[in-house]
């Protein structure tokens, strides 16, 4: 609609001719990366669900790995987001071989290390688990070394299935990696139907279905990614040499990228450890809150890969005015679909809370941080993630490094411990805390957008 689309034409303007994606192209690019965003939160619902059959101990090893292996799994995909900028830049430039050259070595890299990992942690998870969980119920503990070694043995197929997707990504082909991600969803959850529910098989019957289903998706975007009709595509030659320089490029954007996830989970687990102590209540409310903000993000989480592929295709050609008009464009449609989300979301709340067996406490405490979270996710959300992966694409990752470690870790971090125990204000103080994270962190990015620091990298 014409409205629609004048509402989100920015400020800044370029001739027509600089326009590389049209707003055809961004939908196209966008609408299979929201439905593979939803399906994941969906399926994710699916299989806590099903895992809660399985006995308390496996629900409880499952999620006590889930801590350790996510770190990993932000690691894969931090190393595809390294290559995908860089490939995304070389496209823009119209450089083909280095662009295959640059796929190429991503593949060898991610899966390098993930092999150097996998082998680490087959030979020392055990000691690692009995570590940070000394004092847990045998049952559990039992349930976790048998998870955790399962699903150590997908990091090959999870980090090449990242470089895959990233390259795809890269290319502005969403749709792919949407019907590659569906995929892998449905033989996960039916292997855990059949794990859980048939072969009563415990914490072996939900970990082999997801390293299972790894493997399978990351044999075919292999293979989809080895097309010489691609943009962009591998070479088996470039993976069996290696190219230092080029793993340079990629390890620049991919490094920050991986230590800013990791720290962002390490915090997470240091408020998971203050949420504790609110008691039972507070602590169910945070949980299921957890699951409406991570379904409310969607939209937010979805135009962050988008980000990196058109203004990583702007820099790569060397226009930086294009890059910065596509920055205000896609702000402006990232959040115009975030507000209307998040208001359907809390519209749709007083449906989702008569799925859960709570009681009234939990209940209002659950609504007041709904309320609060989506508040501020439909009107800045796109300012906290996206624009960040916009700075990421021009090669800016080390202050969007900076920016994360001092707004989420360390002034996140203390606003919630002032909030909840000095204040006392408990599950409420953590919702106020993250969004006073947000909040500075969306001023200090627009402050660095006016500066156009961003803008003066170069990785290729």
């Amino acid at each position: 609609m014409e409205w629609i689309e004048r509402l989100i034409e920015p400020k800044i303007q370029i001739g027509e001719s600089r326009k590389r994606f049209s707003n055809s192209n961004l939908k196209r690019m966008m609408v299979p990366l929201f439905i593979e965003q939803l399906l994941l939160m969906v399926v994710g619902l699916a299989d806590t669900m099903m895992v809660s059959h399985a006995g308390e101990a496996t629900v409880s090893g499952v999620s006590l790995d889930t801590m350790i292996y996510t770190i990993f799994i932000l690691i894969f995909s931090s190393l595809g987001a390294g290559g995908g900028v860089i490939a995304a830049q070389y496209i823009g430039r119209n450089d083909r071989e280095n662009g295959s050259t640059a796929a190429s070595q991503m593949f060898l890299v991610s899966f390098v290390i993930s092999i150097i990992l996998m082998i680490t942690l087959l030979l020392g998870g055990k000691a690692i688990l009995h570590l940070l969980y000394p004092g847990v119920d045998p049952a559990v503990m039992e349930a976790c070394e048998t998870y955790l070694w399962i699903v150590t043995l997908s990091f090959p197929a999870n980090a090449v299935y990242n470089a895959g997707t990233a390259l795809y990504r890269s290319m502005g082909r969403t749709s792919v990696t949407m019907r590659v991600s569906m995929m892998m969803n449905v033989i996960n959850v039916a292997g855990n139907a059949i794990g859980i529910f048939v072969l009563h098989a415990g914490a072996a019957g939900v970990a082999w279905p997801t390293t299972i289903s790894w493997y399978a998706a990351a044999a075919v975007m292999t293979y989809l990614c080895f097309n010489p009709e691609n943009t962009l595509f591998i070479r088996i030659d470039r993976i069996l040499s290696v190219n230092m320089e080029m793993i340079r490029r990629i390890l620049n954007v991919a490094v920050p990228n991986a230590i800013e996830g990791g720290l962002f989970q390490l915090a997470k687990v240091v408020l998971g450890s203050l949420i504790a102590t609110f008691g039972t209540a507070q602590i169910a409310a945070n949980g299921i809150g957890q699951t409406i903000w991570s379904l409310a993000a969607v939209v937010v989480s979805s135009m962050s890969p988008i980000f990196i592929t058109v203004i990583g295709q702007c820099i790569g050609a060397g226009d930086k005015e294009a890059a910065r008009y596509y920055l205000w464009k896609l702000l402006r449609m990232a959040t115009l679909l975030t507000f209307v989300w998040n208001i359907l979301i809390l519209l749709c709340l007083p449906l989702l809370l008569p799925l859960y067996d709570i009681s009234e406490e939990t209940r209002h405490l659950l609504i007041i941080i709904v309320i609060i979270h989506n508040a501020f996710c439909g009107t800045i959300g796109a300012f906290f993630g996206p624009m960040s992966a916009g700075f990421r694409a021009t090669g800016d990752v080390k202050f969007a490094m900076y920016l994360s470690i001092f707004c989420t870790v360390i002034f996140r971090t203390s606003m919630s411990f002032l909030l909840c125990s000095g204040l006392r204000m408990g599950v409420i103080g953590i919702a106020w805390a993250m969004v006073m994270d947000w909040m500075l962190k969306a001023v200090i990015l627009i402050i660095r957008e006016r500066s156009g620091k961003w803008l003066s990298h170069q990785l290729i």
